[in-house]
């Protein structure tokens, strides 16, 4: 499984920051997961500098421009010049400050240049009881999917994280059934982009109060391939916890 941590802006320390990253090697000699840690922006060149160990990283955001006169902005090239090996892009928290899904798709076109594995957070506000939102992260997917040629499809990872689940408590998941739907439904719309069985190989990673308390039931029934964690990756007893319950 693919277990990627976005530790936000929770870890504002490079002490904990360390610790955190000590635990992910740790963790990571069993071999069970990939394990991915998503540092805030300042932190990636000091963590993952001389990585020697399994786990991998993430960058939080790209920039959706190239480099020159963007001050503030991280560009997929500097990224890669770090060695990072996933972007997490079109995270509800970026598209809640007015991210459209015109930026998200010239950062999945960045990103991709750059040897930079995109992983595409889609998913609704509220569910309704005649499915319109089924529509929304359909249209989010096909926003992203549709520039790209074949082989760059192949590459990005999807995250599905209904957003009135983030945040929140394990009790306020996705039960393990409806995960199970919403992927299904997720590789259809990806068959409309990928020829055969290629949907199939597409990873796609679950994201919303995804705890030690419910992975492992999300694991084992919905055909999920990993998990996007938020705040339980920042706590060392949860994190461990979880990386453990679904080997």
């Amino acid at each position: 499984m693919l277990i990627v941590s976005n530790w936000k802006a929770y870890v504002e320390d490079s002490a904990k920051a360390k610790k955190l990253v000590a635990l992910a090697k740790r963790l990571s000699k069993e071999k069970k997961h990939e394990l991915v840690l998503a540092p805030a922006a300042p932190y990636l060149a000091l963590l993952a500098a001389k990585n020697k160990s399994r786990v991998q990283f993430a960058a939080q955001d790209v920039s959706a421009t190239t480099g020159g006169a963007k001050t503030g902005e991280m560009t997929a090239q500097t990224l890669a010049a770090l060695e990072i090996s996933y972007v997490i892009i079109g995270h509800s928290e970026r598209r809640a400050m007015g991210e459209s899904d015109a930026v998200i798709a010239e950062k999945m076109r960045h990103a991709l240049a750059h040897g930079l594995a995109p992983i595409l957070c889609v998913g609704e506000h509220t569910r309704d009881t005649n499915a319109e939102y089924l529509s929304f992260v359909r249209a989010q997917i096909a926003s992203a999917f549709a520039p790209l040629s074949q082989k760059e499809r192949m590459a990005v990872v999807i995250a599905y994280e209904p957003i009135w689940a983030i945040g929140k408590s394990a009790a306020d998941a996705l039960p393990a059934h409806e995960l199970a739907e919403m992927i299904l439904y997720i590789r259809k719309v990806l068959g409309e982009y990928l020829p055969g069985k290629a949907p199939a190989k597409i990873r796609v990673l679950y994201g919303g109060s995804a705890e030690p308390e419910n992975a492992r039931e999300l694991a084992a029934g919905s055909g999920v391939d990993g998990f996007l964690v938020g705040h339980a990756s920042v706590d060392p007893a949860m994190y461990s916890a979880l990386v453990k319950t679904v080997s």
